[in-house]
């Protein structure tokens, strides 16, 4: 059974930090890429950021990069996201995926970031 169970979200004030991580199971982790995505109530789902699955690459939206690290331990089968310098308007609803030759999602960690 595929299974991606996000942690490490919480509150955090203005100009802080928090890392994200992505614990995966039931599928070939190294042979799929992974991805951060966030949304906020009544908005789509956004990505954040991305890395292929040898870890050698990774991509992030324009209004992503400089702040946000995305990185991955295949031996651990792990993914996580660094943030930094965290904004009110970063706060959402942030999700591991899975893609490539699946595409899985996990349930989900909250980061609010107070002003």
């Amino acid at each position: 059974q595929v299974n991606l169970v996000e942690s490490g979200g919480g509150s955090v004030q203005s100009g802080g930090s928090l890392r994200l991580s992505c614990a995966a199971s039931g599928f070939d982790f190294s042979s799929n890429g992974m991805r951060w995505y966030r949304q906020v109530p009544g908005q789509e789902r956004e990505l954040v950021a991305s890395i292929i699955s040898s870890g050698s690459s990774t991509y992030y939206p324009d209004s992503m990069r400089g702040r946000f690290i995305i990185s991955r331990d295949n031996a651990a089968r792990t993914v996580t996201l660094q943030m930094n310098n965290l904004k009110p308007e970063d706060t959402a609803v942030y999700y591991c995926n899975a893609w490539g030759k699946i595409n899985a999602w996990g349930r989900g960690t909250q980061v609010t970031v107070s002003s």
